[in-house]
């Protein structure tokens, strides 16, 4: 009887292999969708009008051929059998800029969940190698913004650009839940962003979590030079908020005073002393940071919701999307999503900005600074009384 069973399961085993095998290459002979082949999703796209593109890959038609075509030149991606470097970024670029899921992604484009998989990944590793060549700081000229107002210039003329911290919603482990959970309550990496007045960022430096405060972050990275946060040229500097605080390179608006946008608008409204004008015209200059990040979370959705990725896919995403901004703002100055932020009025604010940290910074750093503070208001509001027609 042992025997007659020990034959009996070797028996149900063979059977079963036979199955599987059987099973797996019906699988591999018969298409998921004979009507619907691996390209024709790609054809679809790039044959329809501009507005397929920009809803599907987030840019327009010739921005993403010239983005394939430089990774092309490159050799940071290649075409493999039967999928086309096109296919490849397209499938990258689908997957951020709706946030959807593999499975989705599969039935797209017609490719195994391994395939898709591979590809988003050799995508991201591409476009992030890039943040060298398209994060870089502005030249140390005046910037035009503020070169053509006579409201900004000549006082802010030494301004290059904007800092501020962006809270990207992030997917952590439970035990990491605590130290990456905001003032809101909400699971964020916190992201220390330079921009220019321009749109174009500068600087990115993600991962930190969602407690640390702005001024922490940013003083981590200036005693690190392994960051390679951009040298800041003598006698320029950055506007900071109120979270910062004003040192050499870095001018924060006049504590105690009225700063956001809203709080100057209706009747009698207008600033009331030097203070009160510079932190208004500094929280204009200071909205670039706002539109890049707002700008990058519409592009790029991703960065809306936590993806269920590891930790250090979440930070190279942050960094491959500002790539794309950036490639897309110098390739087509024209893009809607661009066109559509200048259009809309800066009349949105944020919440109230953090008291500073206590700084290390020594005192001589910092009464420069606030010496050149003072110097603008100062300037600033002179003219102003003498010209109301300024405000």
């Amino acid at each position: 009887m042992d025997d007659y069973d020990l034959e009996l399961d070797e028996m149900e085993l063979v059977a079963a292999a036979a199955g599987y095998y059987h099973y797996c290459n019906m699988e591999k002979s018969v298409p998921r969708n004979p009507t619907h082949g691996k390209s024709e999703f790609m054809d679809e796209i790039l044959n329809a009008e501009e507005d397929r593109c920009r809803e599907m890959f987030r840019m327009d038609k010739h921005v993403f051929h010239k983005l394939c075509d430089m990774l092309r030149r490159r050799d940071l991606l290649r075409d493999t059998h039967g999928v086309k470097i096109e296919e490849q970024v397209g499938i990258f670029l689908n997957i951020i800029g709706h946030n959807e899921r593999n499975r989705v992604i599969q039935e797209r484009f017609q490719h195994s969940g391994e395939t898709i998989s591979r590809y988003f990944n050799n995508a991201l590793k591409a476009i992030k190698s890039l943040s060298r060549e398209f994060l870089q700081p502005p030249e140390p000229t005046t910037p035009t913004e503020i070169l053509g107002s006579t409201r900004f210039y000549p006082y802010f003329k030494d301004c290059i650009g904007v800092i501020d911290g962006m809270h990207i919603p992030a997917h952590v482990i439970a035990k990491d839940q605590p130290r990456f959970r905001n003032r809101r309550g909400v699971l964020t990496q916190n992201v220390l962003a330079a921009c220019t007045l321009d749109l174009q960022f500068i600087f990115v430096y993600p991962g930190w979590e969602g407690s640390a405060e702005d001024s922490r972050v940013l003083r981590a990275v200036l005693n690190d030079p392994d960051q390679n946060f951009p040298q800041i040229p003598e006698g320029k500097y950055y506007l900071v908020d109120g979270g910062y605080t004003t040192m050499t390179g870095f001018v924060a608006p006049y504590q105690g005073y009225r700063y956001h946008i809203h709080e100057f608008r209706g009747a009698n409204q207008q600033p009331k002393n030097a203070q009160e004008l510079f932190n208004h015209r500094h929280a204009s200059l200071r909205y670039a940071i706002q539109q890049c990040t707002e700008l990058l979370q519409t592009r790029f959705p991703v960065l809306k919701l936590a993806p269920p990725y590891a930790f250090h896919i979440q930070r190279d995403l942050i960094i491959a999307a500002c790539v794309l901004h950036n490639f897309i703002r110098r390739e087509e100055r024209n893009d809607w999503l661009f066109v559509n932020s200048q259009i809309k009025a800066a009349a949105e604010v944020s919440e109230p900005d953090d008291q500073p940290e206590a700084s290390s910074t020594s005192m001589a750093q910092e009464q420069v600074a606030f010496l050149v503070r003072h110097s603008i208001a100062a300037s600033m509001w002179n003219n102003f009384i003498n010209e109301w027609d300024a405000w």
